[in-house]
């Protein structure tokens, strides 16, 4: 890294959409020297200096953050990998599964820079670089050091590129499960003439919610599969008949059954 303070890094921010631009757009007002690259330039940019190439990009650069799709977080590694060497960080930004952070890692790290599983843990607008983030990899503690001067809360490092989007992923499990059943949940009670009802509902509950209320989710879960089973799948002939979705209520019907028949397994063992 060239000197001590946040100014002297030099970062290239490789993926300039919603996200990606916010950070960089941050980035500079902070102090940092930014060289962006998108193949498609378009939005709001004005703020963030352009490189004529990836190339130009990267080469010369002490931090590297590739905010992109994850289905070619592999191509625009290795093709940052010749400018990479020691002493580098390379931040991976991308929502992908441990494997997929692994091998970028493997891409990387032979040309000696450091790696980092990165995992923004909340919608990046409006927050830029005040997003929570998750971290993990050779590098995670220097990246961390860096970005808590622009802000950015680090809530987790790790030693093992995965480890970040690992719990991002399990989270994203609960969170977006929940969000898609209280979608098709609304849809159904609209249909039914009780949405201002449901909604109200929703909102005590998840206000009320502690962790003796994880407890006993899990708990009640394990307790009462067969008949919940049964429950969710009168529930789903009535979103049926109603016409609504019936995607989320028959995964959890699908679920609870697979619960109560493990149960009954290993009850006979």
């Amino acid at each position: 890294m060239n000197g001590n303070g946040s100014g002297a890094k030099t970062v290239a921010v490789l993926g300039l959409g919603e996200a990606g631009s916010l950070l960089a757009r941050d980035l500079v007002r902070g102090g940092a020297t930014v060289r962006g690259w998108d193949p498609d330039f378009h939005g709001d940019l004005s703020e963030i200096p352009r490189a004529a190439s990836l190339a130009a990009a990267v080469d010369g650069a002490d931090i590297v953050i590739s905010v992109n799709w994850s289905t070619v977080a592999a191509d625009v590694a290795r093709e940052a990998l010749p400018y990479l060497h020691r002493g580098m960080l390379y931040a991976d930004h991308n929502t992908a599964g441990p494997l997929l952070k692994q091998a970028l890692a493997a891409i990387v790290e032979p040309s000696g820079a450091a790696f980092i599983d990165v995992a923004m843990m909340a919608p990046v607008p409006p927050l830029g670089m005040r997003v929570g983030m998750f971290m993990a990899g050779s590098g995670a503690e220097e990246l961390a050091a860096f970005y808590r001067r622009f802000g950015t809360p680090v809530g987790f490092i790790g030693a093992k590129p995965g480890e970040a989007n690992g719990r991002k992923l399990c989270r994203s499990v609960f969170f977006k499960g929940m969000s898609s059943s209280v979608w098709e949940a609304l849809e159904a009670a609209r249909a039914v003439g009780v949405e201002d009802w449901l909604r109200s509902d929703i909102s005590k509950t998840f206000v009320e919610a502690d962790a003796a209320f994880i407890d006993r989710l899990v708990d009640g879960t394990a307790k009462h599969a067969v008949r919940r089973g049964h429950e969710m799948r009168d529930a789903e002939t009535m979103l049926r008949e109603l016409g609504t979705p019936t995607t989320m209520v028959t995964a959890t019907a699908e679920s609870l059954e697979r619960i109560a028949a493990e149960k009954t397994v290993a009850a006979h063992r």
